[in-house]
């Protein structure tokens, strides 16, 4: 008969954990033999004491300069000077002078005056500005009144501004009238008619004189 062995008597069992802690411990005894380290018995070289002399070296004592001193103000020199002394020249003028014929004389020369403004140039700023009769508000009430709406721009609708230059002459006459920038309808005709007929305006003055200038105003259209 075949001998039984009883679960406890069989060795197989723990092989497993016979091999971990025998790697284990073959771990541990390589990793002390990587750290072991040997020193040789030799006797110590006594360095000495260093002499510590840097900071002797950094401080550097400050040296207290004086300041410069003041730039010399030279004064200056006065000298005197003698009184003047009044010299008292004898001139003398010949009258006696032979005048010939043929003894030519130079040209007098006069230098011209200053040119005088023109008074056909047309100014578009002067020092004194025309006037219409009456003032502005006169001049309002003028177009007011003597304005009539064409009857064509009526018809169709129209209604704007003309813009109207004219000249106020040295008189206070107004010459030269046109549009500038108009409306169509025959508001433009009518806007030179009215301006032509307008009663004379006080002339711009330039320097304190009557001078042409030219002037630039609206004239409305608007049906009430």
């Amino acid at each position: 008969m075949e001998a039984k062995k009883t679960p406890q008597a069989d060795l197989t069992r723990k092989t497993g954990l016979f091999l971990n802690i025998g790697l284990a411990i073959s771990l541990f005894i390589t990793l002390m033999a990587f750290e072991y380290k040997s020193y040789d018995d030799g006797e110590l070289m006594d360095l000495g004491t260093v002499n510590d002399e840097f900071e002797e070296l950094l401080e550097i004592p400050l040296t207290e300069q004086p300041p410069p001193p003041p730039p010399e103000i030279q004064q200056p020199e006065v000298k005197e000077v003698e009184d003047e002394i009044e010299i008292e020249e004898e001139i003398e003028i010949n009258f006696d002078v032979d005048v010939k014929e043929d003894t030519k004389v130079a040209e007098i020369i006069v230098a011209e005056g200053p040119a005088e403004e023109k008074t056909d140039e047309i100014f578009e700023f002067v020092e004194t500005s025309p006037e219409p009769a009456g003032g502005m508000e006169g001049w309002m009430k003028y177009l007011s009144k003597e304005t009539k709406y064409p009857t064509q721009a009526r018809r169709m609708g129209i209604e704007g501004t003309v813009y109207v230059a004219f000249v106020i002459e040295t008189d206070g006459s107004i010459t030269d009238v046109q549009v500038i920038r108009g409306i169509e309808g025959g508001c433009n005709e009518e806007a030179i008619r009215v301006v032509e007929n307008a009663p004379k305006w006080t002339p711009g003055k330039q320097r304190g004189r009557p001078v042409r200038v030219r002037m630039r105003l609206p004239i409305r259209f608007k049906l009430g």
